[in-house]
Protein backbone atom coordinates (compact mmCIF):
# COMPACT_ATOMS: atom_id res chain seq x y z
CA UNK A 1 0.00 0.00 0.00
CA UNK A 2 1.55 4.04 -0.73
CA UNK A 3 1.63 6.15 1.84
CA UNK A 4 -1.32 8.08 0.72
CA UNK A 5 -3.31 5.20 0.68
CA UNK A 6 -2.53 4.52 4.21
CA UNK A 7 -3.63 8.51 4.69
CA UNK A 8 -6.62 8.33 3.12
CA UNK A 9 -7.45 4.99 5.19
CA UNK A 10 -7.10 6.70 8.03
CA UNK A 11 -8.35 10.02 7.40
CA UNK A 12 -11.54 8.45 6.34
CA UNK A 13 -11.83 6.42 9.67
CA UNK A 14 -10.65 10.01 11.80
CA UNK A 15 -13.34 11.68 9.54
CA UNK A 16 -16.11 8.92 9.88
CA UNK A 17 -16.02 9.20 13.66
CA UNK A 18 -15.06 5.26 14.04
CA UNK A 19 -13.50 4.37 17.44
CA UNK A 20 -11.14 5.19 19.04
CA UNK A 21 -11.40 8.84 17.27
CA UNK A 22 -14.96 9.64 18.05
CA UNK A 23 -14.37 13.23 16.82
CA UNK A 24 -17.33 15.69 16.47
CA UNK A 25 -18.44 16.50 13.18
CA UNK A 26 -17.64 20.31 13.80
CA UNK A 27 -14.08 19.38 14.14
CA UNK A 28 -13.64 18.01 11.29
CA UNK A 29 -14.78 20.97 9.68
CA UNK A 30 -12.87 23.34 11.39
CA UNK A 31 -9.87 21.46 10.45
CA UNK A 32 -10.87 21.40 6.82
CA UNK A 33 -11.83 25.79 7.02
CA UNK A 34 -7.90 26.02 7.95
CA UNK A 35 -6.35 23.87 5.47
CA UNK A 36 -8.20 25.38 3.02
CA UNK A 37 -7.43 28.36 4.01
CA UNK A 38 -3.72 27.86 4.19
CA UNK A 39 -4.18 26.72 0.28
CA UNK A 40 -5.96 29.83 -0.59
CA UNK A 41 -3.19 31.61 0.89
CA UNK A 42 -0.84 30.96 -1.68
CA UNK A 43 2.16 30.35 1.08
CA UNK A 44 3.41 27.54 -0.85
CA UNK A 45 4.05 28.76 -3.86
CA UNK A 46 6.26 31.21 -1.68
CA UNK A 47 8.34 28.48 -0.31
CA UNK A 48 11.52 27.56 -1.55
CA UNK A 49 11.54 25.35 -5.04
CA UNK A 50 13.86 23.16 -6.84
CA UNK A 51 16.72 25.20 -8.50
CA UNK A 52 17.29 27.48 -5.29
CA UNK A 53 19.82 27.61 -2.85
CA UNK A 54 19.23 25.66 0.32
CA UNK A 55 19.94 27.56 3.59
CA UNK A 56 21.99 26.17 5.66
CA UNK A 57 21.44 24.96 9.06
CA UNK A 58 22.96 23.47 12.13
CA UNK A 59 20.12 22.02 14.21
CA UNK A 60 20.75 19.77 17.59
CA UNK A 61 19.03 15.94 17.24
CA UNK A 62 16.76 14.52 20.43
CA UNK A 63 20.48 13.79 21.94
CA UNK A 64 21.41 17.51 22.29
CA UNK A 65 24.28 16.92 19.33
CA UNK A 66 24.75 19.94 16.76
CA UNK A 67 24.24 18.48 12.99
CA UNK A 68 25.28 20.77 10.06
CA UNK A 69 23.88 20.39 6.87
CA UNK A 70 27.22 21.34 5.03
CA UNK A 71 28.76 18.36 7.14
CA UNK A 72 25.98 15.94 6.18
CA UNK A 73 26.45 17.12 2.29
CA UNK A 74 30.37 17.29 2.57
CA UNK A 75 29.41 13.24 2.13
CA UNK A 76 26.54 13.46 -0.50
CA UNK A 77 23.43 14.60 -0.95
CA UNK A 78 20.84 15.54 1.59
CA UNK A 79 17.00 14.69 1.86
CA UNK A 80 15.24 17.02 4.21
CA UNK A 81 12.06 16.15 5.74
CA UNK A 82 10.07 18.91 7.64
CA UNK A 83 7.06 17.73 9.79
CA UNK A 84 4.38 18.94 12.83
CA UNK A 85 5.31 16.63 15.48
CA UNK A 86 5.10 13.30 17.02
CA UNK A 87 0.89 14.07 17.72
CA UNK A 88 0.45 14.12 14.51
CA UNK A 89 -0.54 10.87 12.65
CA UNK A 90 -0.35 11.71 9.39
CA UNK A 91 3.36 12.86 9.96
CA UNK A 92 4.22 9.60 11.94
CA UNK A 93 3.45 7.54 8.88
CA UNK A 94 5.65 9.54 6.67
CA UNK A 95 8.13 9.31 8.88
CA UNK A 96 8.00 5.63 8.89
CA UNK A 97 7.49 5.49 5.01
CA UNK A 98 10.48 7.71 4.94
CA UNK A 99 12.51 4.79 7.12
CA UNK A 100 11.18 2.09 4.67
CA UNK A 101 12.86 4.16 2.00
CA UNK A 102 16.04 4.71 3.92
CA UNK A 103 18.50 1.59 2.29
CA UNK A 104 17.43 3.29 -1.31
CA UNK A 105 18.31 6.72 -0.09
CA UNK A 106 22.00 5.37 1.72
CA UNK A 107 22.61 3.59 -1.50
CA UNK A 108 22.76 6.41 -3.24
CA UNK A 109 24.91 8.05 -1.02
CA UNK A 110 21.93 10.31 0.62
CA UNK A 111 21.80 11.31 4.12
CA UNK A 112 18.19 11.99 5.78
CA UNK A 113 17.19 14.12 8.47
CA UNK A 114 14.00 15.14 9.59
CA UNK A 115 13.11 18.78 11.11
CA UNK A 116 10.41 19.33 13.21
CA UNK A 117 9.46 22.60 16.37
CA UNK A 118 9.05 19.65 18.97
CA UNK A 119 11.49 19.36 21.80
CA UNK A 120 14.01 16.87 22.27
CA UNK A 121 11.93 14.46 24.41
CA UNK A 122 9.10 14.44 21.95
CA UNK A 123 11.95 14.05 19.34
CA UNK A 124 13.22 11.01 20.99
CA UNK A 125 9.25 10.04 21.33
CA UNK A 126 9.30 10.22 17.22
CA UNK A 127 12.32 8.00 17.00
CA UNK A 128 11.57 5.17 19.38
CA UNK A 129 7.58 4.73 18.11
CA UNK A 130 8.80 5.07 14.85
CA UNK A 131 11.89 2.61 15.13
CA UNK A 132 14.10 5.43 13.09
CA UNK A 133 17.35 5.47 11.95
CA UNK A 134 17.62 8.86 11.07
CA UNK A 135 17.74 11.64 13.26
CA UNK A 136 15.13 14.11 13.97
CA UNK A 137 15.99 17.83 14.42
CA UNK A 138 14.47 20.26 16.60
CA UNK A 139 13.76 23.33 14.61
CA UNK A 140 13.05 25.66 17.76
CA UNK A 141 10.69 28.47 16.81
CA UNK A 142 10.29 27.16 13.18
CA UNK A 143 13.22 29.35 12.32
CA UNK A 144 14.22 27.14 9.58
CA UNK A 145 10.95 26.18 8.55
CA UNK A 146 10.70 29.47 7.81
CA UNK A 147 14.46 29.76 5.60
CA UNK A 148 12.22 27.38 3.86
CA UNK A 149 9.46 29.60 3.59
CA UNK A 150 7.31 26.84 5.46
CA UNK A 151 6.41 28.39 8.33
CA UNK A 152 2.89 30.07 9.15
CA UNK A 153 1.03 31.16 12.08
CA UNK A 154 -1.94 29.27 12.85
CA UNK A 155 -5.24 31.15 12.85
CA UNK A 156 -7.02 31.81 16.56
CA UNK A 157 -10.08 29.61 15.91
CA UNK A 158 -7.03 26.93 15.31
CA UNK A 159 -5.58 27.54 18.42
CA UNK A 160 -8.60 27.60 19.97
CA UNK A 161 -9.37 24.01 18.65
CA UNK A 162 -6.25 22.75 19.45
CA UNK A 163 -6.38 23.95 23.36
CA UNK A 164 -9.90 22.30 23.77
CA UNK A 165 -8.43 18.60 22.43
CA UNK A 166 -5.41 19.26 24.72
CA UNK A 167 -3.23 19.84 22.16
CA UNK A 168 -0.83 21.90 23.47
CA UNK A 169 2.09 22.99 20.59
CA UNK A 170 3.50 25.59 23.17
CA UNK A 171 4.14 22.79 25.61
CA UNK A 172 5.39 20.21 23.09
CA UNK A 173 7.52 22.52 21.49
CA UNK A 174 9.03 24.67 24.13
CA UNK A 175 7.59 27.70 22.17
CA UNK A 176 4.81 30.32 22.71
CA UNK A 177 4.39 30.97 18.98
CA UNK A 178 1.86 28.88 17.95
CA UNK A 179 3.51 28.53 14.78
CA UNK A 180 4.06 25.27 12.34
CA UNK A 181 5.57 24.09 9.26
CA UNK A 182 3.89 23.20 6.34
CA UNK A 183 4.88 19.54 5.94
CA UNK A 184 7.78 19.39 2.90
CA UNK A 185 10.36 17.47 1.33
CA UNK A 186 13.40 18.66 -0.33
CA UNK A 187 16.57 16.86 -2.43
CA UNK A 188 19.67 19.20 -1.80
CA UNK A 189 22.88 18.38 -3.87
CA UNK A 190 26.08 18.68 -2.70
CA UNK A 191 26.91 21.99 -3.95
CA UNK A 192 23.32 23.08 -1.78
CA UNK A 193 21.17 23.51 -4.92
CA UNK A 194 17.82 22.46 -4.47
CA UNK A 195 16.83 19.35 -6.48
CA UNK A 196 13.38 18.38 -5.50
CA UNK A 197 10.85 20.19 -3.57
CA UNK A 198 7.37 19.09 -2.71
CA UNK A 199 5.68 20.94 -0.10
CA UNK A 200 1.58 20.81 0.56
CA UNK A 201 -0.38 22.94 2.50
CA UNK A 202 -2.76 20.33 3.06
CA UNK A 203 -1.69 18.16 5.90
CA UNK A 204 -2.85 14.76 4.89
CA UNK A 205 -1.38 14.71 1.62
CA UNK A 206 1.98 13.32 0.99
CA UNK A 207 4.14 12.39 -1.46
CA UNK A 208 5.69 9.16 -1.61
CA UNK A 209 9.27 8.29 -0.65
CA UNK A 210 10.13 6.93 -3.93
CA UNK A 211 9.41 10.56 -5.58
CA UNK A 212 12.43 11.86 -4.87
CA UNK A 213 14.68 8.48 -5.94
CA UNK A 214 15.33 10.40 -9.37
CA UNK A 215 16.73 13.52 -8.16
CA UNK A 216 19.07 11.83 -6.07
CA UNK A 217 20.10 9.78 -8.82
CA UNK A 218 20.88 12.50 -10.69
CA UNK A 219 23.11 13.90 -7.49
CA UNK A 220 24.94 10.71 -7.31
CA UNK A 221 25.81 10.68 -11.05
CA UNK A 222 26.81 13.79 -11.10
CA UNK A 223 28.95 13.10 -7.45
CA UNK A 224 30.70 10.54 -9.97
Amino acid sequence: MTLQAKLDAFKADFEAGKPPYNVPHSVIETMHRATAELIASGAAGRALKAGDKAPAFTLDDPEGRPVASTELLAKGPLVVSFYRGVWCPYCNMELQALQAELPEFEALGASLVAISPQTAVNSRKSVRQNALGFPILSDTHNDVAAAFGLRFAMPDYLIELYKSLKNDLPAFNGDPSWTLPMPARFVIGQDGTILYAEVNPDYTRRPEPGDMLPALRRAASVAA
